[in-house]
């Protein structure tokens, strides 16, 4: 597994723990778990910003 997503893996999992804790954002659990509606879209937004904020980041700095 390169750098880049392992990078992407850690940035994205502290982007949702935040998502996750952030009462405005995930108010309640739903019934389904991790497999809910809610929480794909909250993974699939975590790993979009996460590579985002790499290429932004490599961009910048290359």
């Amino acid at each position: 597994m390169d750098s880049k997503t392992n990078d992407v893996k850690q940035i994205a999992s502290q982007l949702l723990a935040g998502m996750l804790a952030n009462p405005h954002i995930y108010a309640t659990i739903s019934d389904e778990g991790h497999q809910g509606q809610l929480e794909q879209k909250l993974i699939l937004m975590a790993v979009e910003m996460a590579e985002d904020l790499i290429d932004k980041v490599e961009s910048r700095h290359p």
